[in-house]
Order: C-alpha cells, then structure tokens, then sequence
C-alpha cells in the first residue's frame, strides 16, 4: 500500500515550491515521483502542427513537472500540516465474511486519511 496516492493533498517540504499545498494528479511508482497540481510549472515549447480542423497548435504551454515522492508530506486532516503516514488494521464485515482491512493514518493527530 503507497503511502501517497492519486488525489491526496500533499504539502512540498523542499525545493522552489517549498510549503505549498496541491492535490496529487499522478503517481510514478517506477521512478519514484508525484505530479501535484499547480506544484513544479515549466514551460514547454511543443512544435507547430495541425490538426483534423485546420486549426493550428503548439507553441509554449506551462505544464506540472515530476517531484521526487521524498519531497512531499501528506497533509493532515486536522492540523492542516504535513505528517508522515501510518497504518492501522481494521476488521471488516462484507457479506458474511470479516476480512482485515489497512487503513491510512496519520501519525500527527492519528485522524483517518
């Protein structure tokens, strides 16, 4: 189970975005780095082309780039601050059966995620 997941609010604790906050838009498990929402913008020249239509496309765009997962804290829920994550097993009842279940915790308030 990762730590850090798709839609989480994570809060950057190193680099040029240093404290800010965004939601997690993907996870490279392969490589080890999150794209955050409106976290690590830079600019992309993409070459002239056209489309179907006619209409023209490329030039600059500002996109999100990787950030290292190491250099990003969930946000609590409580505190609205970055925490490190735990686990807690629950049992749960699901048409007659109980099956463990591990759910995120986090370690500052010990609130679910």
């Amino acid at each position: 189970m990762a730590k850090i997941k798709k839609g989480d609010l994570v809060v950057v604790i190193s680099g040029k975005d240093r404290t800010q906050q965004g939601r997690v838009l993907e996870v490279l498990t392969d490589s080890d780095r999150v794209i955050v929402e409106g976290i690590n913008r830079v600019t992309k020249h993409t070459k002239v082309g056209q489309s179907q239509r006619g209409t023209r496309t490329g030039g600059i765009e500002v996109v999100e780039a990787p950030i290292h997962v190491s250099n990003v804290m969930v946000v609590d829920p409580e505190t609205k601050k970055g925490t490190r994550v735990g686990y807690r097993t629950e049992e749960v009842e699901r048409d007659g059966r109980t099956r463990n279940v591990r759910v995120r915790v986090a370690k500052r308030s010990g609130k679910d995620i």
